[in-house]
């Protein structure tokens, strides 16, 4: 293993991160917090700069990695972001346990939105500021920054985009992964800023209309309200927030096409129709469920539109309550938590492209039936898929699951009811956000002890890099010289 291209990509990393927290740290002195909340910057500031230092001051001779390197880079990376991530929030006293501030972080960085916080209007304007920029800067993939500013545009970064960005498969846009990358974040931070400009458009402040267009950019969902969303009562934002959750789950090499003026292969993109039909399906499904609750339809249109993009993407922000729902309702929410966005979006979830393949392959075994030597090929986006990819799917549906039932197994130890245990672990492994039950879009993760707290914060991170990375660096088998 080239534990010094590891190092050199850390050391990277942590410099990033320096140059991450003067943002909050501006925010800080803008808004006049005094000394005590920008030293909760400057200190996370001197400890990474010394880390960096440390780690590596110059680029290896030998930069070459391959995939293990780049398991073992995105799980550390994320491990370490989130540490330090937590920091602020520990040093500034408004969150002063560490594993609560672990929690918040880890949610924030992975763009789940779950909270151990009962309410965060009473925090400091800096620190709801970097608890909703960690959404920003996590949605793309932190890694995927970093190599769009290195200076070497090594093709064997693929690696890395392989593992941290969510989906079946990574595919390049253009021949350099340092130009791939910064092509991305480009499309990225250019439909941010659209929609911190359409909110302020509907009398949002400029600071509430940032946090709010980082929580939909990187489908996370922290607000700088109690009441979320809810608060402001408007169908404008409402509508603007629900389109641009619904757009920020769409996979982004659309929106180069898009640039390239290539309309028709989007139109061809075959999981982005079944992730309309999905979101458009189920709206109106639910929307005939509680239509008796409902005494004017466009507000019930609304409500129902906003709640299943926020859901599918897993944004998790909300406008009502869903616990409220019939249970058909709500078993429908439960399909949208699994199911997730689409593949290379910033959104989290099985992916709607795995859950299309999966459905193609139980058809697949219909037609089969009396004809077992029959040849039946699976098509998606325009291709054949060949065993290898049909193979990783089944493999990572086995361990998706498997993962599932295990944190179900911990969390019901705490849960006074399984409908919280199972909403809390979905909530959190798929990096939706609230849950049901106790830990719905009215309450938070707060009632956990601590130790819980912890695995659910492992679960955030198992979900967003999609469990092997982190099953990797526990393996003794990569840290031998020889395979």
């Amino acid at each position: 293993m080239n534990t010094r291209i590891i190092s050199y990509v850390i050391s990277n990393l942590f410099k990033l991160m320096m140059f991450l927290l003067l943002f909050p740290l501006a925010v800080s002195v803008y808004y006049q917090e005094g000394l005590k909340l920008s030293m909760a910057y400057i200190i996370p500031i001197i400890i990474l700069g010394i880390s960096s230092y440390f780690l590596s001051n110059k680029a290896p001779e030998n930069q070459s990695f391959f995939s293990k390197e780049g398991l073992v880079i995105v799980a550390l990376s994320w491990l370490l972001i989130s540490f330090f991530g937590a920091l602020p929030f520990v040093i500034s006293g408004d969150i002063p346990n560490m594993i609560d501030a672990f929690f918040e972080s880890v949610s924030g960085f992975t763009t789940t939105g779950a909270t151990i916080l009962p309410e965060v209007e009473s925090l400091n304007k800096s620190i709801i500021f970097w608890r909703s920029f960690t959404h920003l800067v996590g949605g793309m993939g932190v890694l995927v920054l970093v190599l769009a500013i290195l200076p070497k545009g090594n093709n064997q970064a693929l690696h890395i985009m392989r593992a941290e960005v969510p989906g079946p498969t990574v595919g390049k846009l253009v021949a350099k992964m340092s130009y791939n990358s910064r092509i991305l974040y480009i499309i990225y931070i250019v439909m941010t800023i659209i929609m911190i400009i359409l909110l302020l458009a509907g009398g949002m402040s400029f600071y509430d209309a940032c946090i709010h267009a980082f929580g939909t950019a990187g489908t996370g969902g922290f607000s700088s309200k109690n009441t979320s969303i809810g608060y402001y009562n408007s169908a404008y934002i409402d509508y603007v927030i629900s389109v641009g959750m619904l757009v920020f789950g769409l996979n982004f090499n659309l929106f180069y096409l898009l640039l390239l003026g290539n309309i028709k292969q989007i139109f061809k993109s075959e999981e982005a129709k079944y992730y309309l039909l999905i979101i458009f399906g189920i709206t109106a499904l639910i929307c005939v469920n509680i239509y008796p609750t409902y005494t004017s339809i466009s507000r019930l249109i609304r409500d129902v539109f906003f709640t299943v993009t926020s859901v599918i993407t897993t944004t998790g922000y909300s406008t009502v309550d869903f616990n409220t729902w019939p249970t058909f309702s709500k078993t429908l929410i439960l399909f949208l938590m699994f199911s997730g966005g689409c593949a290379g979006s910033t959104a989290g979830g099985f992916k709607v492209s795995r859950v299309v393949i999966l459905a193609k392959k139980v058809v697949r075994e219909f037609k089969k039936i009396g004809h077992p030597n029959k040849v039946v090929n699976i098509n998606f986006e325009g291709k054949t898929l060949d065993k290898e990819m049909l193979d990783g799917i089944d493999s990572y549906f086995i361990l998706y699951s498997f993962t599932t039932l295990i944190l179900l197994l911990i969390t019901s130890l705490e849960s006074d009811t399984f409908l919280t245990a199972v909403g809390s672990v979905f909530g959190t492994f798929n990096n939706i956000g609230p849950g049901l039950d106790a830990t719905g879009p009215t309450s938070n993760f707060s009632i956990f002890s601590p130790f819980l707290k912890f695995i659910l914060s492992l679960g955030m991170l198992l979900g967003r890099l999609e469990i092997i990375p982190l099953l990797i660096l526990v393996s003794p088998r990569i840290y031998r010289k020889r395979d």
